[in-house]
């Protein structure tokens, strides 16, 4: 049930990508205390962005789950803003992080919901 949409205004590398998705589904089960096959994780690269009005390197990310504690939103930025710094090189002041905490009736799979 976790999402984590990542969308950086650079191009990524395949095995560079595939490493980052992993990597992140590994550490929003262990953050979020979930099973790993809830997980979701999805990458888009190279789309037109700007922050600030610079297209220096950037990212936008989205982090939904059903039950995510709004007392951990800064341990999770802090987490998730090094796991891009370590993969793709991207400072913590160029990244935006959405949290949001989806109730579960409103978060549907395998033709029903949570």
């Amino acid at each position: 049930m976790p999402l984590l949409k990542i969308q950086t205004n650079q191009p990524v590398e395949a095995d560079v990508g595939n490493n980052l998705i992993r990597k992140a589904s590994q550490q929003v089960a262990g953050l979020l205390g979930k099973p790993e096959r809830y997980v979701m994780v999805s990458l888009e690269e190279n789309p037109a962005m700007l922050f600030g009005g610079s297209d220096e390197p950037l990212a936008y990310l989205e982090l939904k789950s059903i039950g995510l504690p709004e007392t951990r939103t800064g341990e999770l930025s802090r987490a998730l803003a090094a796991l891009m710094n370590t993969e793709l090189g991207l400072p913590a002041d160029r990244i935006y992080i959405e949290f949001a905490d989806a109730p579960r009736s409103m978060w549907g799979w395998n033709g029903g919901t949570f």
